[in-house]
């Protein structure tokens, strides 16, 4: 069962086990009981939300028909839809996501020009829109998706603690600029009393990746809120057992 305290965070599904930001990641990561699952977001050339990590479908597809065509910000809808990714089947709108998802979603802005899109999606539905949060490495697009959809909550993700050369001007003040009601840090530069002093600031604040006990462990000693895995099933037994 999921503690209160702490949140479970599928990474793109359950990806050690199932094809990345596919309908079978996100049913396995469900059923393995994470609370949430982080899926990537891109725009295609047409106006589509899509859902994919790369920039590319080269190192997704199927075989080499689908690799090669260049970056999807370039490609029409139609032209990517049949092609077959790993997962057996075409890539994933975002509407499609959210047709196969029950649990809150964290997702993450790849490209900036996805965010008009992403703004229209919530609006039209605004029962899932409940149950989304955006995130993204950068701290531009998170101030395009508060002007264009200022009631969804907002998370910066960053490698590591401090990440001066993505953000300057320090991270704080990049939290406070976008809005962000959430940190997701890197382990590396992450300490109890940033997490303290985080938490005071009123932030929720997640560590990432969980790959091993040792991880589980260390999360629970930092007093994060939550922490993401590619391995959910693990992932929970290993915190339950600290």
């Amino acid at each position: 069962m999921r503690s209160e305290s702490f949140t479970l965070v599928g990474h793109r599904g359950a990806m050690a086990h199932a094809p990345e930001n596919s309908i079978a990641s996100f049913r396995l990561a469900e059923e393995m009981g994470v609370d949430e699952i982080e899926l990537d977001v891109r725009l295609t050339a047409d106006g589509v939300a899509i859902v994919l990590h790369d920039a590319t479908l080269d190192r997704t597809a199927a075989d080499d028909s689908g690799r090669g065509l260049g970056p999807v910000a370039e490609l029409t809808f139609d032209q990517i839809k049949d092609i077959e990714l790993d997962s057996g089947r075409g890539v994933l709108t975002f509407d499609e996501a959210l047709d196969n998802t029950t649990v809150t979603l964290q997702v993450e802005i790849k490209a900036i020009e996805v965010v008009p899109e992403l703004g229209r999606i919530v609006a039209a539905r605004p029962e899932d829109a409940q149950r989304i949060q955006f995130t993204s490495f950068s701290a531009e697009a998170l101030l395009a998706v508060a002007e264009a959809a200022p009631f969804i909550p907002r998370g910066l993700i960053v490698s590591a603690y401090p990440s001066a050369d993505a953000h300057p001007a320090g991270i704080e003040s990049v939290l406070a600029a976008t809005g962000s009601g959430a940190f997701y840090c890197g382990w590396d530069g992450l300490t109890a009393d940033l997490v303290r002093d985080l938490h005071e600031a009123g932030l929720q604040v997640h560590a990432w990746p969980l790959r091993t006990p040792a991880d589980a462990a260390r999360a629970r000693e930092l007093g994060v809120d939550g922490t993401t895995t590619d391995f959910p099933a693990d992932a929970r037994e290993w915190l339950d057992r600290t």
